[in-house]
């Protein structure tokens, strides 16, 4: 189907904050929860950019689509750079926003507010439907983590992550606000050259 580009993710809030972001003038959006025979894919690689490039291309290679595979998480430099690629099990549980904040909050209890700098890290990796990787992106967004959640917009780490420009986290900004400044935001608009390749 021309211009049809497949996000590799079952995550609905994930798929509306790339749909949002991503508009373009002849390209239709699908995901995974529309392809019930989508294979799982591990997410054994040891950086962002090899989950997002193994996401797409064995998932395109599957589906005989374009695909969009994308990874992303947070970084805190004093933790390591931790929760990193781990973000989403990062208490152990795969998607658990809740355990993850709480989580992060005990690690970082005894940091001084300098000490709590973070960035959000997107890797995004566009594959043609026989798998071939045309281009990857990367885009970050940095703030800091809070002592305690503030709003309840967004999802993941969000209602933690202050953006100090604004005075705002993720959680309480607006979604046009985030979608112009978010980490995924940002590694998006540099995909969107590529996307005449799909219609």
């Amino acid at each position: 189907m021309p211009g049809l580009l497949i996000l590799g993710t079952r995550n609905r809030k994930k798929r509306q904050e790339i749909v949002q972001i991503l508009s373009f003038p002849g390209l239709t959006f699908g995901d995974l929860s529309e392809w019930p025979q989508a294979p799982e894919i591990e997410e054994d690689g040891a950086t962002f950019q090899e989950n997002a490039c193994k996401k797409a291309s064995v998932l395109a290679q599957a589906l005989g689509h374009w695909v969009l595979g994308e990874d992303s998480g947070l970084v805190v430099p004093s933790l390591g750079g931790q929760p990193g690629i781990y973000s989403a099990r990062f208490a152990g549980k795969q998607g658990d926003d809740e355990a993850n904040n709480d989580k992060l909050l005990v690690e970082l209890n005894s940091f001084a507010d300098e000490k709590r700098g973070a960035c959000y890290v997107c890797t995004a990796a566009l594959a043609d439907p026989q798998g071939k990787i045309h281009t990857t992106v990367e885009g970050r967004c940095h703030g800091r983590i809070l002592r305690e959640r503030h709003g309840m917009g967004g999802f993941g780490y969000d209602p933690l992550f202050l953006i100090p420009e604004y005075h705002k986290t993720f959680g309480e900004l607006s979604p046009a606000v985030k979608d112009a400044l978010s980490h995924r935001a940002r590694a998006l608009e540099r995909l969107r050259p590529t996307l005449t390749l799909i219609i």
